[in-house]
């Protein structure tokens, strides 16, 4: 397991099944680039090298996400796994604990209190702190639908309706009320310009909501570029 250098930038790995996810947080976090280096973006992919944490991005997880995570935590290249999320209520963080993660993080954070959180871990604390599920939209960097004017809770509930998912199972996996869940989806269905769930998933299929399979490794240790190696050897800014 790496141990953590507060010398220097800490070596994070941005993990989730949607490319324009990994890349916003590592976007929000390229000001912080003498702090955090972002050396690694996987999505669906397993991690290629060592960091200090792997941090693992909660939007649309899908079904599997608890077996992800106990992968993430036993593995020896990875110094600290931390959930980032904008839902940590107590059934959250104990499942969080017992899984053994080092911190769960919320989406509300700005990108200075996330690399302090991210930073505090690093140093050897247990960031384990519930917060209130709310339906206020959390901050977030980047998303499926954000050019097409989705926020990003109507995204995620539009990505797991791309899925299949029912109306329920989507307030289980994303803990909102199924009031809540309704009214994302009529709201995104009115910026979508769709009036069922066939046209939805249609949409959705068309406009990129759907997982990749891909590994992002930064070119320089540095921190100073933001450009990204594609593991096939292909060049993505």
């Amino acid at each position: 397991m790496p141990e953590a250098g507060p010398s220097g930038p800490i070596r994070l790995s941005v993990l989730n099944d949607y490319e324009v996810v990994v890349h916003g947080v590592a976007a929000m976090l390229a000001p912080f680039a003498d702090e955090v280096h972002v050396v690694e973006l996987d999505c669906d992919m397993p991690l290629s090298q060592p960091v200090d944490i792997a941090l693992y991005d909660a939007f649309a997880a899908p079904s599997d996400a608890p077996r992800k995570l106990d992968t993430i935590v036993s593995d020896d290249k990875v110094g600290h796994t931390v959930l980032y999320t904008w839902a940590a209520g107590p059934e959250v963080i104990a499942a969080a604990r017992d899984r053994g993660l080092s911190g769960v993080l919320s989406k509300s954070m700005s990108a200075q209190e996330l690399v302090s959180a991210l930073r505090r871990i690093c140093a050897g604390e247990t960031l384990l702190t519930p917060h209130a599920a709310t339906d206020v939209e959390p901050r977030a960097a980047g998303w499926p639908g954000q050019e097409q004017g989705l926020t990003p809770r109507q995204s995620e509930v539009i990505a797991l309706v791309t899925e299949g998912l029912s109306n329920q199972e989507i307030a289980k996996q994303c803990y909102l009320s199924i009031n809540s869940v309704k009214s994302y989806i009529r709201a995104a269905y009115r910026t979508m310009g769709v009036s069922s769930r066939s046209q939805a998933v249609l949409w959705g299929i068309d406009h990129g909501f759907h997982r990749d399979q891909l590994r992002l490794i930064a070119r320089d240790g540095d921190g100073a570029r933001t450009s990204f190696v594609v593991d096939d050897g292909q060049t993505s800014g």
